[in-house]
């Protein structure tokens, strides 16, 4: 009794004397649907446990909230067109992950666009905790996409691919549809040459510079990735925040 006794008047006084106890609980992500239809989420781990099974349905105007441990690193993206039996077995149109709504592990079919998370781990000195995150569309583009840190501090900016690209999409690039074009492939897919993939002769910064196509990407959407070495206007940071995903915003 007197060993509680201690320790309740011991919490009392730090209430009073505004004591700040730290405690990592982790970074959330609220992925939010603007789409006029329902997106299907998909998730890929890198580092740390698998969020929301790899997959989810998120329907029109919700939203879903996901809480990743210290040290988490993965992706997000959203799948379209998809339709899954009671199972969980189906077929989406863009950015599917082998027929199943949780892909548990498994990517998603490019052309599609990335949301890309590496989030920091506290220190044995400080719990801020300094995360790296951008919008990818090295693997092509289905659906806009946009990052929001939230409550963090330092430069936080908000990141994304908020144009229509399937819009302005080339030709050669178009993925197309019972609704028209659906997505718009990254020319490395499309034409699975070295100097658009940067690999081989292309494969550094100095011998791999942007194309015509990845310049058609960047000028839509300029905080995106818009190929491989575009790291420079692309990756961003940020301490200690929390993250809004939003489709079609």
């Amino acid at each position: 009794m007197a060993i509680f006794s201690g320790l309740h008047l011991l919490f009392i006084s730090c209430i009073i004397a505004t004591c700040t106890i730290s405690i990592v609980s982790g970074t959330v992500f609220t992925l939010t649907n603007h789409c006029s239809s329902t997106v299907w989420p998909g998730i890929l781990t890198s580092k740390g446990t698998q969020l929301g099974d790899g997959g989810l349905a998120l329907a029109s105007g919700s939203s879903v909230t996901l809480t990743a441990s210290p040290g988490w690193s993965g992706r997000f993206w959203g799948r379209t067109g998809c339709n899954f039996d009671a199972s969980g077995v189906g077929k989406c149109v863009t950015g599917d992950c082998g027929g199943k709504l949780k892909c548990a592990g498994a990517g998603g079919a490019p052309p599609a666009t990335l949301a890309e998370f590496t989030i920091g781990t506290p220190g044995p000195r400080s719990n801020s905790v300094q995360d790296f995150y951008d919008v990818s569309l090295v693997d092509g583009y289905n659906v806009q996409m946009k990052i929001t840190p939230q409550g963090g501090s330092g430069n936080c900016i908000t990141a994304g691919c908020v144009s229509d690209v399937n819009a302005i999409c080339p030709n050669e690039l178009r993925v197309t549809g019972a609704a028209g074009v659906v997505a718009c492939k990254s020319a490395c897919e499309a034409f699975n040459k070295p100097e658009y993939c940067c690999t081989g002769a292309f494969s550094k910064p100095e011998t791999c510079p942007p194309t015509s196509y990845s310049k058609i990407f960047k000028g839509a959407c300029p905080t995106a990735y818009s190929y491989a070495y575009d790291d420079a206007s692309s990756t961003f940071t940020c301490t200690n925040a929390n993250y809004l995903i939003s489709f079609c915003a």
